[in-house]
C-alpha cells in the first residue's frame, strides 16, 4: 500500500536553479568566469521517503535505482543506530508523491548489516549488502529480484571466504563497454584504508580482484581511501573518485578496464572523509554528489552537486542541493542520470531518507 501523505517537503518545480557560466571552485559559492558554455540545474523535486512514522530510530546509506515509468526503487540500513545488532536492510518503492512504506528485505543473522547497494543487471535487480560485527571482517550478501524489487531470493555470499568485503562496497557497479562488471571495493583493516575493484566476465557468477592501489600515504594522510565511486569515458579507460582522510575527494585511472590502477591523486574538489557519488552524463560530462567540506570528519552538510565536461579536469558548475547547519547531517549520496536529469538520494539527520530529482542543461 502506498503512503500518499507522507512527504516531509516538497520543492516546486523550476523554482531552485543554478546557470554555471564557467569554472569555479565549490568553495568560492556563486562566483563563475564566462569561458565556458553555460550549464544549468534546476530542481523538480525535492522530498523525504518517510516521516517521523517509521518502523526504526534511525537509518543511513541509501541506494537507489529507476525501474521505469518514472518509478524508483531504494534501500538502506536501518536500526537502533548504525552498528547495533538490529540493524537490517530496508526499501521502499514508487514515484514522487506517492512512495511504499518501508519494508524490511533482508536480515540474515543477528549481526549488524550496512551499506546496500541496489545494481541493475538487465534481466535481474541485485541487492548486494555487507554484514559483520566489525567492518574488518564483513562479509558482502547478494540477494536478486526478477520483478523490479517486489520479491527477493535467498540471500548468499558473494564470494567464498570473503571476509573484509568484496564487491561493491558503497557505490555501484558498472558494465564495461566490453560487458564486463566492474565493482568499486574498499578495504579497512586496523583504521588503514585502501580501494580496489572487483570484476566479473560472466556476469556475477566469479569476481577477481585487483590490487588495492598504490598510495603515497605523506600526501594522502589519515586513514586513506575507500568507496570509489566509478565511469569510463572511452572504450577501457575507466576512472574512480574516492572518500578520502586527506580533505580532498582523490582519484586513480586505470587503461585496461580496471586491472590495473594509477597511483592515487588529489582532485581540487574538497572531501570530509563521507561518501561520495559519480554520475555520468555521457563522455567526458559527470556530475559528483558530495559535502564540500575539506576537513576530515568535517560537517557532512551541505550536499552539492558539482559538474564537470572535460572528464574531471574542471568542475563548471556547482549546485547546493540543501545546505543543513549545526548538527544536521546530509550525507552517503547515490546518484544517477536519466533523461535529462540527476536523480539522488541521501541520508537525512539519520532520521529519514530524501529524494532530490534535478533537470540539468547545456546551453
Amino acid at each position: 500500500m502506498k503512503n500518499k501523505n507522507i512527504l516531509i517537503f516538497v520543492i516546486p518545480a523550476l523554482i531552485l536553479t543554478v546557470s554555471c557560466n564557467g569554472i569555479s571552485n565549490p568553495d568560492t559559492g556563486n562566483s563563475r568566469k564566462a569561458k565556458k558554455d553555460s550549464i544549468s540545474i534546476a530542481t523538480t523535486n525535492q522530498e523525504h521517503l518517510f516521516g517521523d512514522k517509521r518502523p526504526f530510530p534511525q537509518c543511513h546509506a541509501s541506494t537507489m535505482i529507476g525501474t521505469g515509468n518514472g518509478n524508483y526503487l531504494f534501500a538502506w540500513f536501518a536500526g537502533k543506530h548504525e552498528k547495533n545488532d538490529d540493524v537490517a536492510i530496508w526499501m521502499a518503492d514508487g514515484r514522487p508523491g506517492n512512495w511504499s512504506a518501508p519494508r524490511m528485505v533482508a536480515k540474515i543473522n543477528n549481526d549488524p548489516h550496512w551499506n546496500p547497494v541496489l545494481f541493475n543487471a538487465g534481466d535481474k535487480i541485485w541487492l548486494f549488502f555487507k554484514v559483520g560485527k566489525e567492518i574488518d571482517d564483513w562479509i558482502t550478501w547478494v540477494e536478486m529480484s526478477d520483478d523490479k524489487g517486489k520479491t527477493w531470493g535467498k540471500a548468499q555470499p558473494l564470494v567464498a571466504d570473503g571476509k573484509g568485503g568484496r564487491g561493491p562496497v558503497r557505490n555501484q557497479p558498472i558494465i564495461l563497454s566490453d560487458g564486463s562488471w566492474l565493482a568499486p571495493a574498499s578495504v579497512e583493516k586496523n583504521k588503514v584504508w585502501n580501494a580496489f575493484t572487483d570484476r566479473s566476465e560472466d556476469n556475477g557468477k566469479s569476481w577477481t580482484a585487483s590490487d588495492t592501489l598504490s598510495i603515497d600515504r605523506k600526501i594522502i594522510v589519515g586513514e586513506g581511501i575507500i568507496q570509489p565511486a566509478l565511469w569510463e569515458s572511452k572504450p577501457g579507460h575507466v576512472h574512480m573518485l574516492l572518500r578520502s582522510s586527506a580533505g580532498a575527494i582523490c582519484r586513480s585511472d586505470s587503461k585496461d578496464g580496471g586491472k590495473t590502477w594509477s597511483p592515487v591523486y588529489k582532485t581540487s574538489l574538497p572531501n570530509n572523509n563521507s561518501g561520495i557519488d559519480v554520475a555520468q552524463i555521457s563522455g567526458d560530462t559527470i556530475a559528483v554528489i558530495y559535502n564540500p567540506v575539506g576537513k576530515n570528519w568535517g560537517d557532512r552538510f551541505p550536499i552539492t552537486v558539482s559538474v564537470s565536461t572535460d572528464n574531471g579536469k574542471n568542475w563548471q558548475c556547482h549546485f547546493e542541493i540543501e545546505k543543513g547547519s549545526g548538527d544536521a547531517e546530509l550525507s552517503y549520496p547515490d546518484m544517477f542520470y536519466e533523461d535529462g536529469n540527476l536523480v539522488a538520494c541521501y541520508t537525512w539527520k539519520r532520521q529519514r531518507i530524501a529524494f532530490w530529482k534535478g533537470k540539468i542543461s547545456f546551453h
